[in-house]
């Protein structure tokens, strides 16, 4: 069983941020679910939205605003991390995996690139819907997907065997028993988001689901370790 901290762990910290992150990691996090966007410049950061209004109270999309610019838009001490700043605190250590999380295609080579360069490749996976992982797999051949699916009927062979995912990734509210099977038999792990519920989380186990994201991770490691303990 994975557990997942959606955008790090936002009940303690500003979601995708670098304390966010590093206090998923704390709480036993095995991986860390980002979103990233890209600059004006390409440069891939931490951030959901397509602008800087619901976190950081500005309205330009990220995509009209150069990394430079972004120095501006920090308050109370917090800022919008690069993914590159963001890989760098998983170096030396041997906790967690940054899953990085598309929504569409264009920053999935950037994406790549930098953790490629860092020589983290292998500390990475990501997930998003098919054009996104798509794209990741013409880059990467070897790396982790979890491809987000919001159907219950499985994906078309053709494309299963194209992305080679390790994981469908539905949202918890599509899954039962003849899913996980199903998902099981494709040779596939169920990761399933967002569960912040312990019942939910207790119903995911006992269902035989693979991978738990969540934005109350702690409660997630703890109701795991009870279940498997």
């Amino acid at each position: 069983m994975r557990a997942v901290a959606h955008r790090g762990d936002p009940y303690l910290h500003r979601e995708n941020t670098l304390p966010a992150v590093s206090a998923a990691l704390a709480a036993g996090a095995d991986a860390v679910e980002v979103d990233v966007q890209l600059t004006r410049d390409g440069v891939p950061v931490l951030l959901h939205d397509r602008t800087l209004e619901r976190l950081w109270n500005d309205p330009r999309p990220i995509d009209r605003v150069t990394l430079d610019q972004l120095e501006d838009v920090a308050t109370a001490g917090l800022r919008i991390p690069t993914l590159a700043e963001t890989l760098k605190t998983l170096q030396g250590t041997e906790a967690g995996q940054l899953l990085i999380d598309l929504d569409e295609a264009g920053p999935a080579a950037a994406a790549w690139r930098t953790a490629n360069d860092l020589g983290m490749a292998d500390r990475v996976a990501f997930c998003g819907p098919v054009a996104a992982m798509l794209a990741v797999r013409e880059l990467a051949p070897e790396t982790q997907i979890s491809l987000t699916w919001n159907r219950l009927q499985l994906p078309k062979l053709r494309l299963l065997e194209e992305l080679r995912p390790s994981y469908l990734n539905p949202p918890f509210g599509l899954v039962d028993e003849r899913l996980v099977a199903t998902v099981h038999d494709a040779g596939m792990g169920l990761a399933t988001w967002t569960v912040d519920l312990r019942r939910t989380m207790r119903k995911m186990l006992a269902l035989g689901v693979d991978s738990l994201t969540s934005n109350r991770i702690g409660l997630l490691r703890r109701t795991i370790d009870q279940a498997i303990g």
